[in-house]
């Protein structure tokens, strides 16, 4: 028997498999393909105040070993994830965790005094690579400062596991994760999607209503997975790698380089029932090495 367990702050996960949030909807979707309760955690979709459209069509597109998304937080508000969604999930013996986004920090504030009242939920996650816009749409996530204020002060009013969703587009990242750390944060996201572009040669037009967008997949693992490593050495809380994971050993070295857990996120939309199998790739990589405790892989990297 190997034990698959992990501690994020005070939230057990049964596994260190989380799924991305935008990736996977609220779990539901995923019902028809696996028991999603065999996962460690479900992140759900970015929720915001206000109900949102997201950007206009088109707004994702397949690159080389990836993909380009700009869909914009499309999501209908908290009150309507609290009221209609959150009955059909809180069965899931497993976590829920609410990605949390906003405009500015009131807008986290209020979002996040909704879910703090909810037992069932252990966890936000706090994406701070939103745009501020009383700084002129610059992300909190790409400054130090901007980063700790939005951190401290939902830390201030939220009592349950606080883990923060880094920006990878920023000059020094493990900069920034040291400061959200002495801000409050329980745990590290790293990392969210890289800013990227693409153009139709054929209409000279973006392939993005946007023009630019994030991509994830494949293409950026290496990038996130030294990002991870990075930010390993400079932090001591729990560090949930993503960026590219497509399968049981990308996600060991994650592990290896640092990450307590993963979250499989461009993965799902190509075989919805991966996250399912990279468990199980862990758990045989365990056996085969006899390593009887997950935790063991954990930072693990030898570098001579």
């Amino acid at each position: 028997m190997v034990k698959m367990s992990v501690k994020i702050g005070k939230m057990v996960c049964k596994n260190p498999i989380l799924t991305a949030s935008g990736t996977f909807g609220y779990g539901l979707e995923f019902d028809d393909f696996f028991d999603v309760e065999t996962l460690g955690g479900i992140i759900v979709k970015g929720t915001t105040l206000n109900p949102r459209e997201g950007n206009p069509y088109p707004r994702m597109t397949e690159t080389a070993s990836g993909m380009l998304n700009a869909v914009g937080l499309q999501n209908k508000g908290v009150n309507v994830f609290i009221n209609n969604i959150l009955p059909k999930i809180q069965h899931y013996q497993t976590n829920i965790i609410v990605n949390v986004s906003g405009s500015n920090i009131k807008e986290y504030l209020a979002v996040t005094k909704k879910i703090e009242k909810i037992k069932k939920i252990p966890a936000i996650e706090l994406n701070i690579s939103c745009p501020n816009v009383k700084m002129g749409g610059m992300a909190f996530g790409t400054s130090c400062s901007a980063a700790s204020q939005i951190v401290r002060a939902v830390r201030k009013i939220y009592s349950g596991v606080l883990i923060v969703k880094l920006s990878p587009n920023v000059t020094n990242i493990a900069e920034i994760a040291k400061a959200v750390e002495n801000a409050g944060a329980d745990a590290i996201s790293a990392v969210n999607t890289f800013l990227g572009m693409a153009i139709d040669i054929n209409t000279k037009k973006p392939k993005l209503s946007t023009i630019t967008g994030g991509l994830s997949g494949p293409a950026i693992k290496p990038i996130a997975l030294r990002m991870v490593w990075q930010i390993s050495k400079a932090v001591k809380i729990p560090i949930i790698g993503l960026g590219g994971i497509m399968n049981g050993k990308d996600a060991i070295e994650f592990m290896l380089a640092g990450a307590t857990a993963v979250q499989i996120g461009t993965a799902n939309f190509i075989d919805p029932t991966i996250s399912f199998k990279i468990i199980e790739e862990i758990r045989n990589y365990c056996i085969k090495n006899n390593i009887s405790d997950v935790k063991k892989i954990i930072s693990g990297m030898k570098t001579k």
